[in-house]
């Protein structure tokens, strides 16, 4: 017999903790996540309820942990803003007591900070057209909504994303009219 499989009507304690075992060697996961894997397994509640609470007696299965993790590491390495990172943990069963402790450890500050950064990486791949230009508004217009948007998906309010948006082009346009007269006074060429 496949040792993965659960028999028919259900595991062992022993056999459920070592699922939830190999799940957590992975990564931390919620309480939630692991009930739903043992079940998906095939595993009775009655089974699950047990092994999850001996593992949560020996601090390996922790909610409260598991949140601040998750909001600490996605919100630095994958930029989610507070409201990506609340729906992700109600996904992950993450009760909302719990969830918004966690999201407390981001203020407003570090969010704006993070949407910056976000930005200002983006906007190295943008040309803008000089001011004076035409289409220089249609450009910006373009480059405003590409922004937001990619804000937006990353779970961050609609007037930060604006408001970081537009001062980070502001900046990168007095960035490249400033390097754009530069060519002309001789600075560069003297």
């Amino acid at each position: 017999m496949d040792q993965r499989k659960v028999p028919e009507g259900g595991g062992t304690e022993s056999q459920a903790k070592d699922v939830c075992l190999r799940l957590l060697t992975d990564r931390a996961r919620s309480r939630h996540e692991l009930e739903t894997s043992l079940s998906k397994k095939g595993f009775s509640s009655e089974v699950a309820d047990a092994v999850l609470a001996r593992l949560e007696a020996a601090k390996l299965v922790d909610d409260a942990a598991f949140a601040e993790q998750w909001v600490h590491s996605r919100h630095t390495y994958s930029g989610k803003g507070k409201q990506a990172l609340s729906r992700e943990l109600r996904t992950k069963g993450v009760s909302n007591e719990v969830a918004l402790g966690a999201l407390d450890q981001i203020d407003a500050d570090d969010e704006r900070a993070r949407a910056t950064e976000l930005v200002r990486k983006k906007c190295r791949t943008l040309t803008l057209r000089p001011p004076d230009d035409p289409d220089a508004r249609a450009d910006r217009d373009r480059a405003v909504r590409k922004l937001v948007g990619m804000l937006a998906r990353r779970g961050y309010p609609q007037g930060m994303a604006f408001g970081v948006v537009n001062a980070e082009l502001d900046r990168l346009g007095v960035e490249q009219f400033e390097a754009d007269t530069e060519d002309f006074d001789g600075d560069r060429f003297g």
